[in-house]
């Protein structure tokens, strides 16, 4: 044999035998060819690419696999075996040795698989199959054995998610490469390069150029970062070479899928020849379905590449969007709101994977065309030219088409817009719901909604044109090809072979020809997110500043802080005072960096904490609030929450400091969320203290209580820098400088006497509004404060008030003439004072008795008392995702929402369009079996009519997406109108990611995705019958085949269906936080940069997308698998097919078979696409039934009650009562106000006070019903108000509320969403609130645009505009709930003066912490804890020296 061999190297006859192993009924190969080729190639693989191989694991080390003693025992005696059984080939034993060594270094270096090895043992198995033949069932058996365990792992999850719905903890963690670490870690230092690379390369050009020309350097970076390129090709640079791993895959598809019409020819050959071999035909039939197979393999490897790069471009994106945010500039904050921000990491992040998914249609679908077309041309001839005038006649409508769709993508806009609006909707729930203002903007919405919708509906339309061109596009290019080929020649004979090879090529031609335009839209879309992604950012330095700066809120606006120049000292306490709109805020903006600098510098020496003028709150615990990343230390943290009043808060928090605090602090009163901030910036223990204002939502007692042990000159913070903006006069003689502010300038500078001996401006606003300088000075100098509290029995109270009382006023007077600053004073007389001013205020001022001493008023069960504190202290519900399939119900609903009248013509259509389809095949079919006579066919021309005719039928339908709108509109409205009618109890449980979720991605789905899922899962339903119509025509038996295979893939869709939808439900639950964080992340964005939290921030956003993508990634690998399987089982139809064709030559004709063949062909597409299309509907249905949730949450009371109509003047009078009135915020916590009776007389004004958290915001929430009553009732003249409609009450009733919000859109509309007025009310209105002169001077007046949340306003002008709001609606009772604790005392003195004569005739009831306001009110109520504790008039409770007179002593008023 050895000699032979040798000599058959030499004799190509022996080497390589035609008659054995072709021209033979029994084909084999020659024995010295399976002897040293078949032996010998895989061997020649290994030892090729080993050296590569061991190069490429030098580089990558995965941590090592241990070696057990059984597992090297093993191998050594595999490896003696195998030397023992290939005994007779040498080469053999060392490439044995290879694969051992190659084995143990794999486990070295920790690869647990091996893909090199892989395809050597296939190549040896292969190569063996012919010399092994003998033994070939049973190499099959083992190999099926071992694939059979391959797919059992790769099957766990599913098999798990289909015994019991999945949990978090079931799925797999994310592998290192896909963690938003590693991918935006590579992702900015590609940037950077690609950065530099453009920087580089525009400095050689400069260099020889004017120097005035270095500055296209930086306008083309500019310019290239706006247009998103740089976005674009930074992501190819990072992701490209992973990606085209996976386009090296499409091309080893498009390969085998063009080897497939070449396979049919040979099979159609070999029907119509009768003397060939029969085994021909079987090679030809399992050659079609091995090529099969291998086409589906290739293709969802590119699928799994394309869905992994894409679901890294997410990860980077959101990254990066999310780190932008973080430093995005005050000018970009106004362009680019939280709702825009949210919908670039919902929807757009979508249009970026479908553009990785996509991308290679672009350039690969026209060779694709070109091969078809070239194929085509070798059977028909010049008359494929006809095909290809179509496809050219075809391609500018497609594009056509793709660029008016991209026109119409002013959709995003519409979308950006609700989004945005539906953002600060959330953020301003309670204004909205105070004011009976959800209406008004459902209608804003609802307009945004039907802009977008009817953009959609063009879209949709052009879609459905787009899909018809793609559906006729066979017909069409298949008539013109045949129809000019029977034309042109008599003799041109159609045959199957022509026929059916064509039909497979042009439905190859279809895909792409689908494609491109899809893949030209999606770029187009791809390039508008990176524009989009493109939104401008400033880096920010830190404080503080000199030199004549001037700043600005952008670029190119007008100056806000001009010709400032000034320097803290060290350790100095600073105030900064002036009007409202004067500057003071901005001020510290500038010293934070968050303005632009025009001119001047600004430095900073230390670290930084800020305390902004509307408290940022987190989504979190007190303590977390507080602590805010850093290490609790025990001490500190106690001493911190003494010094900020905290420690009586944390007795009423159900779960003390454990408690959750609800989004921007829901659940907790404006003093106590400004407390908190202030707290979170006094445990930082930083440098550098910036205070904007933290006093003016505290009450005057607590004001000077955190002043004196916070802020003061003997507070925790004394040898700190402190910046404070305040309009508090009486902390100024305490500050070391003060800065007075005049419209952008620093007017004066000094300490108080300074100011007050130059006898300017200040020191005239000071005499008018704070009284005797003297006074002032000594009140302030020797006020000394308590350090603790408790709790004293009434027993006590008459001797209490009596001693305490004459002692604090003889000792008073005593301190008030001592010169200021005199250390002089005895000791003793001072200790005296300390202890009974501690007794005195302990007792009447303090309210600090828990509730926990204080019986509620109505026994709570055994059951709740025992409710654990976790569960008392959590807030927020985390979005939950159901379990178990999706209901019927919920394919009901969405159904029910097209409605019958549509849907059965949608059925039909499709039906009618694949009937005149199965028809014109069949016709060919019949064409191609005529006989042909004399070189031609009868009646060429006809056949011809009738083949159009039936084409032009299928090709009328066009598809259908009005539907789909009418559902999505329905169900949008619905979620709306159920999330406006909620309490304001779901506002705080619910975190506003959960609905922005809802109202973002999950309409999202409902618009796009399910009305597509359902179009092509009909579709191609229909088609599938189609194939399996004509399969059964032609091969009755396949039947038997048929069945069995439908059942078995019913079997596997149901299996893997439970699993895809809770993995859908997963992802859909864990992307609601990751909207959660950027929406508090970018309102807080000042604060975290403030403080320097950027890193933990990323981190925690790192972690949520994190966690997303865990549920994401087995998703779309879950998908892969089940395509894989199902179109396995359409390649054992095509094999069927094939096989009986063969078995039935002798009976079957070449066109019966060409058909079935070539239809069988189709269905492993089919299929593919069935499986696209029914996973994309079942997944996206979760949607419908996740927007459908918010239908059975607990609603609040009817807005209107149609049989109780009210008198379109009520309230005539304005009385108030209160009848046993308690309150309770959830069920569970202590009462919120308790036994509360009061009759409140018409046109009476009351002022209502008490310390912070005392009940008295509680107290408007009830007579707004914004909180049902626990118990009792509220009489408004005479009308039960539970028994009227909510809208019918808030309409007719007035609140300037603590927090003054804004909503983006114009200055009228803000104060006049219903245009009720006309435009000299509204001009009357704001004159009257002091903001005719600002409104007047803005160059679009009353049109002037509002930022989100009024930010373009300073918080004292956005208080005037909601005084504007009450001065324009005029009701006869306005509750003002602490509304001019931002403004200046001038402006507030203005603000007071004009509520004393616009709502003279009106019942007010006012919540003050300046207790001058409510001096001349008729009568003040004393609230603590819940409890009405006094109730006189104010000269009244003075006299009586309880805790009324103790407040107006600390405030210098008695």
């Amino acid at each position: 044999v050895n000699i032979h061999c040798k000599w058959s190297f030499v004799t190509v006859s022996v080497f390589q035998n035609w008659n054995l192993t072709w021209f033979t009924p029994n084909p084999d190969l020659t024995e010295c060819f399976q002897h040293t080729v078949l032996v010998w190639f895989p061997c020649f693989y290994l030892w090729l690419c080993a050296p590569f191989y061991f190069l490429y694991l030098g580089f990558h080390d995965y941590g090592r696999i241990s070696v057990s003693s059984l597992c090297v025992t093993k191998t050594v005696s595999q490896r003696s075996d195998h030397e023992e059984t290939s005994s007779t080939l040498p080469q053999n034993t060392p490439t044995t040795v290879l694969t051992v060594c190659v084995i143990h270094l794999e486990r070295m270096k920790g690869c647990r698989s091996s893909l090199f090895l892989f395809v050597f043992w296939t190549l040896a198995v292969v190569c063996s199959l012919v010399p092994l033949r003998a033994n070939i069932q049973a190499v099959v058996g083992e190999v099926c054995c071992s694939e059979s365990c391959c797919v059992f792992m790769l099957s766990r999850l599913v098999v798990k998610g289909y015994r019991s719905p999945l949990k978090a903890e079931d799925l797999w963690s994310l592998r290192k490469e896909d963690t938003s670490e590693k991918i935006i870690g590579d992702l900015e230092r590609e940037w950077t390069t690609q950065c530099a690379k453009l920087q580089q390369g525009d400095s050689v050009t400069a260099l020889g150029c004017r120097i005035t020309e270095q500055t296209q350097l930086l306008h083309k970076l500019r310019q290239e970062q706006s247009s998103g390129f740089l976005l674009l090709r930074t992501l190819a640079k990072t992701f490209g070479p992973f990606f085209l791993t996976g386009t090296l895959c499409l091309i080893i598809h498009d390969a085998f899928m063009f080897s497939i019409p070449q396979v049919l020819s040979l099979l159609l050959s070999f029907v119509g020849d009768k003397d060939v071999p029969l085994w021909k035909g079987y090679l030809f039939a399992f050659t079609m379905f091995l090529l099969s197979c291998l086409q589906s393999l290739f293709n969802h490897q590119y699928m799994y590449s394309c869905f992994t790069v894409g679901m890294r471009v997410k990860t980077a994106v959101m990254g990066l969007v999310y780190r932008k945010a973080l430093v995005i500039s005050s000018a970009a904050r106004r362009t680019c709101t939280v709702g825009e921000i949210v919908n670039l990491v919902s929807a757009d992040t979508q249009k970026l994977m479908d553009f990785v998914v996509y991308f290679n249609a672009v350039w690969l679908a026209p060779i694709e065309i070109g091969l078809c077309l070239f194929f085509l041309w070798q059977r028909l001839g010049p008359s494929a030219l006809a095909g290809i005038t179509t496809v050219i006649l075809i391609f500018p409508l497609n594009g056509l088409i793709a660029k008016m769709r991209s026109k119409l993508q002013v959709q995003m806009k519409y979308m950006d817009g609700r989004i945005k609006l539906m953002t600060e909707i959330l953020s301003g729930i309670k204004i909205l719901k105070f004011y009976a203002w959800e209406k008004a903007f459902e209608e804003r919405v609802l307009g945004y909604r039907e802009k977008e919708l009817k953009a959609l509906k063009k879209s949709q339309i052009l879609y459905s044109i787009s899909i018809a061109s793609f559906n006729s596009s066979t017909f069409l290019i298949a008539f013109a090809m045949f129809g000019v080929y029977v034309l042109i020649d008599e003799k041109n004979v159609l045959d199957a072979q022509k026929v059916f090879v064509s039909m497979a090529l042009i439905n190859i031609l279809k895909t792409p020809l689908s494609q491109l335009p899809f893949a030209m839209s999606t770029t187009m879309q791809a390039s508008l997110t990176a524009l989009r992604s493109e939104f401008r950012s400033s880096d920010f330095s830190r404080i503080h500043l000199r030199s004549d700066g001037t700043f600005s809120w952008s670029r190119d606006g007008p100056p806000c802080l001009r010709r400032i120049s000034v320097k803290v000292p060290r350790g100095c306490l600073v105030a900064v005072v002036g009007h409202v709109g004067s500057g003071k805020s901005s001020l510290l903006s500038a010293m934070l960096g968050e303005t632009e600098k025009k001119s001047g510098n600004v430095t900073v020496k230390g670290s930084v904490a800020y305390v902004p003028q509307q408290a940022w709150i987190q989504n979190a615990t007190l303590r977390e609030n507080i602590v805010f990343g850093q290490e609790k230390k025990e001490s500190w943290y106690q001493t911190v929450l003494e010094a900020c009043a905290l420690v009586r808060d944390l007795n009423i928090l159900p779960a003390r400091d454990a408690t959750e605090i609800g989004e921007k602090g829901l659940n907790l009163s404006g003093g106590q969320k400004q407390r908190v901030s202030l707290a979170r910036a006094v445990y930082r223990n930083a440098d550098i203290y910036l205070l904007d204002d933290p006093l003016s939502a505290v009450d005057a007692q607590v004001g000077q209580h955190i002043f004196d042990r916070v802020i003061g000159p003997k507070g925790i913070l004394k040898n700190k820098t402190r910046v404070l903006v305040t309009h508090g006069l009486n902390f100024l003689p305490q500050a070391d400088l003060i800065l007075v502010m005049g419209d952008g300038e620093i007017t004066e500078t000094g300490s108080y006497i300074e100011l007050l001996n130059r006898r300017n401006a200040f020191a005239d606003f000071v005499q008018t509004f704070a009284g005797n300088e003297r006074k002032e000075i000594s009140t302030n100098k020797g006020k000394l404060r308590m350090s603790h509290k408790f709790i004293i029995t009434s027993l006590y109270f008459p001797l209490l008030v009596y001693f305490t009382g004459m002692m604090l006023v003889n000792l008073k007077c005593f301190i008030s003439f001592q010169a200021p600053g005199n250390q002089c004073l005895d000791s003793a007389v001072r200790n005296t004072l300390i202890n009974c001013k501690m007794l005195c205020l302990l007792f009447f001022c303090s309210g600090d008795m828990g509730g926990a001493n204080i019986q509620t008023m109505e026994a709570l069960s055994d059951s709740e008392q025992e409710q654990d504190q976790e569960e008392l202290g959590k807030l927020t519900e985390a979005d939950k995702a159901h379990t178990g399939r999706v209901k019927l119900e919920m394919y009901v609903e969405y159904f029910r929402t097209i409605g019958l009248a549509l849907i059965v013509p949608i059925v039909f259509l499709y039906a009618f369009q694949q009937a005149a389809s199965l028809g014109y095949n069949y016709w060919l079919r019949l064409w191609a079996d005529d006989p042909v006579i004399n070189g031609t066919q009868a009646d060429a021309d006809v056949k011809l009519a009738v083949f159009g005719a039936l084409g032009i039928a299928q090709g009328q339908y066009l598809a259908i997406s009005l539907g789909g709108i009418i559902a999505s509109r329905h169900l949008h409205m619905d979620l709306l109108s159920n999330v406006l009618h909620s309490p304001m109890a779901f506002f705080e449980s619910t975190p506003s990611g959960n609905l922005l979720n809802r109202f973002s991605k999950e309409v999202d789905a409902i618009d796009c995705m399910i009305p597509d899922g359902f179009k092509m899962m009909l579709g191609y339903v229909f088609k599938l019958m189609e194939v399996c119509i004509i399969v059964l025509i032609a091969t009755p038996f396949a039947g038997l085949v048929i069945l069995p295979l439908t059942l078995f893939y019913v079997f596997i869709q149901s299996f893997y269906v439970a699993t895809s939808c809770q993995l859908r439900r997963l992802e859909s639950v864990s992307r609601s936080p990751i909207y959660t964080h950027f929406n508090e992340t970018v309102q807080g964005a000042s604060v975290i940069r403030a403080f320097g939290e950027q890193p933990r921030f990323i981190l925690q956003a790192n972690g949520r997308v994190d966690h997303n993508q865990t549920s994401y990634f087995p998703r779309f690998v879950a998908t892969r698998w089940l395509a894989v399987n199902l179109e396995f089982l359409g390649n054992l139809l095509v094999l069927a097919a094939a096989i009986l064709s063969v078995t039935g030559k002798d009976t079957l004709s070449p066109g019966i078979v060409g058909l079935a063949v070539s239809h069988s062909l189709q269905v492993t597409g089919i299929l593919s696409w069935i499986v696209r299309a029914w996973t994309d509907v079942e997944n996206n249905i979760v949607s419908v039934e996740r927007v459908k949730e918010y239908a059975e949450t607990p609603k609040e009371a009817p807005w209107t009650i149609e049989n109780r109509s009210l008198p379109s003047a009520w309230p005539q009078t304005g009385s108030i009562e209160f009848q046993q009135y308690g309150l309770q915020y959830r069920r569970g916590l202590d009462w919120a106000l308790k036994e509360i009776t009061l009759n409140v007389q018409e046109r009476e004004k009351v002022g209502i006070v008490g310390r912070t958290g005392a009940g008295k915001s509680s107290l408007a929430l009830g007579i707004f019903r914004i909180l049902e009553a626990a118990k009792g009732e509220i009489y408004i003249d005479g009308v039960n108000i539970a028994q009227i409609g909510l809208q019918d009450l808030r309409s007719r009733i007035t609140i300037i509320p603590q927090d003054p919000i804004l909503f983006s859109g114009s200055l009228r509309m803000n104060l006049d969403p219903f245009d009720g007025y006309s435009d000299e009310d509204v001009w009357r209105a704001l004159e009257l609130a002091h903001l005719k002169n600002f409104v007047s001077g803005l160059p679009d007046k009353l049109n002037h645009e509002c930022s989100e949340g009024g930010e373009n306003l300073s918080l004292g002008q956005r208080q005037l505009v909601c005084l504007a709001r009450a001065l324009l609606r005029k009701t006869k009772i306005l509750v003002l709930d602490e509304a001019t604790a931002a403004v200046d005392l001038e402006t507030d003195n203005l603000i007071q003066s004009t509520i004393r004569t616009q709502f003279e005739d009106c019942t007010v009831l006012t919540i003050a912490h300046r207790l001058n306001t409510i001096m001349d009110y008729t009568r003040v109520i004393v609230m603590d804890n819940g409890y009405i504790t006094e109730m006189d008039s104010p000269t009244n409770l003075i006299a009586q020296r309880g805790q009324f007179y103790c407040m107006c002593r600390e405030a210098g008023l008695a």
